[in-house]
């Protein structure tokens, strides 16, 4: 029967919510040894600990021994602090600097204080008799919701049923699409008094219902233990930041991996690929990426070339590095069942591929066809398969592209048999519990490959599928959107909250993947992807073209001008990269985080903060040359006009089609580089200088760009002040560093006064 039809809504198809008969309601024995809480419940255990003074850990276990083995994400989970204890007649007390972690007797439950104000409680923890469990948690009406990684719908995500599950989702994405590739089960809960992050560390299937209650919000998992990360903090922001200081921080990326990056389902052949370079070279479009979809492998081979249509890959890729192009393959898990194969033959030798408990092979098709899989969780598979990139970074390649590693089947459940036994260096993980992990591992296999086989040179690795954590080691796009304005739109508030969840490098198909774009279409996400952490324009192999020249002269000049302009802030975009590796805090922001005082910012999904400074306005709307724009209290400039306009309400702004609204922040210096066609070619710097009060600052960074000699010092940072007086500016720049990475500044333009004269000195 067609489930498209109303047959999918008969009377008899309700969801029922799912029953957990057996409440935990006590605790029976306690201990305190080596500064951590461990004891038994009526049923099961249960263990907490401060990890440090921002996060509690707290374990529970309703089927065993909690175990206190931190995952792949919880890197910085290393030790367990002093904390005072103490007990009562009710309760348990942990206490670490201002902060407490109580356990109650009976009933169990979990309270988290801060200054002696309750941040956190648990309502209840029960289980059913398929080793599931849910947690329930209170909640104040009015909280608001980050963070979930990459889900669909509105910012703000109270009122919704989130769940975690790997899914590679073709059609549609909407905001009931709660399954995309990405599962990241860390949320932020945000009131006027309090704010937390909650990560649930559990790798199995979740689902986190802030819909079904008034005063509480449910976890479910379906296995596991409930492992809980409480993590402290004054805002949102630190709430990231402590929470990147737990599973990790974006690493400084290559600096090409920053420009714009050109790619399709497929470029079919070299002379494709080449005629592509060329017309950007040609039109003088800059230029840093050309990807390889599928169809540049040998029948879907993965470390192989098509001898038909690719038969001299390797002389186009040294052709194309000659003119400061790089080249990004695609490379996905599936590795085809052929004896003649040597990845196959390899893998089946020394037992790297996926099997049942009972010792056969798990094959499934992909597009190869009958297909086996990696076991990523095992070291020495990551090894194995980071090793066999050696085939890429030969001919030059420093970026690789990983897809379908959700992982993608083409089968009904979309994905491996849930009782495939994955071998953890010993350790048997079913699928039912590594499938969430599964991205993650092969990306961490990749992107450790990628530093061994070129150990100076720091790798790009994007990914469509992870956990938490996968901010380490890959890049992320929001997978396969379409050609639907709506996407556009959508798509803001996914990059904002995966920048909420610790995933800093961030972006869209700028044009959509599949359907169909249009002139303005691209024009319109061009202007968006601009100003994104990731900037490339992908279709799918049966929609039309769209690349920059795809719909005329008209629209070329415009997405030219934003191309150029991602290439004129970069200074500032690098900048604010080097600034998330130190502090873990997302480049696109939403306005609330920065902007805490004014609630209402909570609603604005269409507009971003890019780092503290430029606040960014895209036209998401077909045929709008006109929005309104939220701007934050506070003096801005129209970044266009040079025009000074008032926050703390909603203005009209102008929107022609060659104009997105772009504010700056008053009091910002602001870093822009002279045209160039790529990233390796030489940046001087613009400053200009937007007044607040008569003082202005900025900051900018620089680097080789490409090499890890930025840890041992080798690195310029330059400091600039700005002050205003009697008609006279004085700008001044501290620098540290190596001088010959120091950028030069060639021109100072002031805004915000009328000026006589500027001086400058230390630039």
């Amino acid at each position: 029967m067609d489930a498209s039809t109303s047959f999918a809504i008969l009377p008899s198809n309700v969801k029922q919510k799912t029953a957990f008969p057996r409440k935990i309601n006590q605790v029976k024995t306690a201990s305190w040894a080596n500064n951590c809480l461990t004891g038994t419940l009526d049923v099961g255990h249960f263990s907490c600990y401060f990890v440090n003074e921002k996060i509690a850990r707290v374990t529970v276990n309703p089927f065993g021994e909690a175990d206190l083995t931190p995952s792949i994400a919880a890197i910085n989970d290393t030790e367990k602090q002093a904390a005072v204890f103490t007990e009562t007649d009710d309760h348990y007390e942990l206490q670490f600097a201002d902060k407490k972690l109580i356990v109650s007797k009976n009933p169990f439950q979990i309270i988290m204080k801060q200054a002696e104000k309750t941040i956190f409680q648990t309502e209840g923890l029960a289980i059913n008799r398929d080793k599931e469990h849910q947690i329930s948690i209170q909640s104040k009406p009015g909280t608001a919701i980050f963070g979930l990684g990459e889900k669909t719908g509105a910012l703000n995500k109270a009122g919704s049923i989130i769940s975690m599950w790997n899914t590679d989702v073709y059609s549609p994405h909407n905001k009931d699409t709660v399954e995309l590739y990405q599962s990241i089960p860390f949320m932020i809960a945000d009131t006027e008094e309090t704010t937390y992050g909650l990560f649930y560390d559990n790798s199995h299937r979740t689902e986190f219902d802030f819909q079904s209650f008034e005063e509480m919000y449910t976890i479910l998992a379906e296995g596991g233990q409930a492992n809980l990360y409480v993590i402290f903090g004054e805002d949102v922001k630190e709430v990231v930041a402590n929470y990147t200081d737990l599973t990790g921080k974006t690493p400084l990326p290559p600096k090409w991996s920053l420009g714009y990056h050109q790619s399709r389902y497929s470029y079919t052949s070299e002379e494709e690929v080449e005629r592509i370079a060329n017309t950007f070279k040609e039109k003088e479009i800059p230029l840093d990426c050309v990807f390889m979809d599928i169809h540049y492998m040998d029948d879907f081979r993965v470390f192989t070339f098509n001898p038909d249509t690719f038969p001299n890959g390797p002389e186009l890729i040294a052709r194309l590095r000659e003119q400061n192009i790089d080249v990004v393959p695609i490379v996905d898990p599936g590795i085809k069942k052929d004896v003649n194969y040597s990845v196959y033959q390899e893998g089946i030798k020394h037992h790297y591929f996926c099997r049942k408990l009972e010792g056969a092979i798990y094959y499934g098709d992909v597009w190869p066809g009958v297909s086996a899989f990696p076991d990523f969780l095992s070291t020495t598979v990551q090894r194995w398969w980071g090793d066999l990139h050696q085939f890429y970074t030969d001919l030059g390649i420093r970026g690789i592209w990983n897809d379908m590693n959700e992982p993608s089947v083409f089968n009904e459940s979309k994905t491996m048999d849930l009782d495939v036994v994955h071998n953890m260096d010993g350790k048997n993980v079913t699928h039912k519990e590594a499938h969430n992990l599964y991205g993650l591992y092969m990306s961490k296999a990749t992107f450790e490959g990628l530093k061994r086989l070129v150990p100076n040179e720091r790798p790009f690795s994007l990914t469509r599928a992870g956990y938490a954590g996968v901010q380490r080691y890959s890049a992320v796009w929001t997978g396969d959107n379409r050609s639907h304005w709506e996407h556009l739109e959508m798509s803001l508030p996914m990059i904002m909250n995966l920048g909420l969840s610790g995933v800093a490098f961030t972006g869209a198909d700028v044009g959509g993947f599949s359907s169909d774009c249009t002139k303005e279409m691209l024009i319109r996400w061009t202007q968006a992807g601009a100003f994104l952490p990731y900037f490339r324009n992908h279709c799918v192999q049966d929609s039309i073209y769209q690349e920059p020249w795809a719909f005329g002269l008209d629209a070329e000049k415009i997405v030219k001008k934003y191309i150029e302009m991602r290439y004129t802030f970069l200074p500032y975009i690098y900048t604010e990269f080097q600034k998330t590796a130190e502090n873990g805090l997302p480049i696109v922001r939403p306005l609330y985080m920065e902007f805490k005082e004014e609630r209402d910012l909570i609603q604005v999904n269409d507009q971003f903060m890019l780092g503290e400074n430029i606040l960014v306005a895209p036209i998401v709307r077909e045929g709008q040359v006109k929005r309104l724009v939220r701007l934050p209290k506070g003096t801005w400039f129209n970044y266009w006009t040079k025009e000074q306009v008032e926050g703390g309400d909603y203005i009209i702004a102008d929107a022609p089609i060659d104009v997105m609204p772009i504010y700056i922040k008053a009091g910002t210096i602001l870093p822009l580089g002279t045209s160039v066609q790529n990233t390796k070619e030489t940046q001087d710097l613009a400053l200009e200088i937007y007044l607040d009060n008569d003082e202005a600052s900025g900051y900018v960074y620089n680097d080789d760009g490409k090499s890890y000699q930025y840890e041992s010092g080798k690195i310029s940072k330059t400091a600039f002040t700005a002050t205003f007086k009697n008609g006279e500016v004085q700008v001044n720049g501290d620098h540290h560093g190596e001088e010959n990475l120091q950028q030069k500044v060639t021109t100072i333009e002031v805004f915000g006064k009328k000026i006589d004269k500027i001086t400058r000195a230390g630039i």
